[in-house]
């Protein structure tokens, strides 16, 4: 087992896992939107077993008032046949890393409010529920 950061080159693997997650998301609009985040060094990082993509994560770290330097995670999914199996525990513990590495002072993260085994997961791994999420569609 590795976890590393993974290159453009990858994208289709990293898609295959991250779609289980966004469901509406296609390919095409997969691969727009990376490459317009790269501006704000989002970075991808997966663990692989064997050399098969099991856990994603896209991050990148960032400064506000609020959260001060963070280490925000927008994407984190491991593949369905993989959950509960710890593989998403070694990722956290491998992103909480990173972020001291980093000098961040906390991992962020937002979650949809209907997913409650997930939340249940984030609790067990020493996050705590801080503020709502509030969307406006244009």
């Amino acid at each position: 087992m590795q976890i590393r950061e993974m290159d453009l080159k990858e994208l289709y693997e990293v898609y295959e896992v991250v779609k289980q997650l966004r469901h509406e998301l296609s390919y095409e609009d997969f691969e727009d939107l990376i490459y317009d985040m790269r501006h704000m060094d989002y970075k991808m990082f997966g663990l692989l077993e064997r050399g098969k993509l099991i856990s994603f994560a896209g991050v990148s770290i960032q400064t506000n008032l609020y959260h001060k330097r963070h280490l925000y995670i927008f994407d984190f999914v491991t593949d369905e046949p993989s959950r509960f199996l710890g593989y998403g525990k070694l990722m956290l513990e491998f992103l909480q890393d990173y972020a001291k590495t980093a000098m961040c002072e906390n991992l962020v993260l937002s979650s949809a409010f209907y997913r409650n085994d997930t939340h249940k997961f984030y609790q067990r791994n020493g996050f705590s529920k801080r503020s709502y999420v509030f969307l406006k569609s244009l």
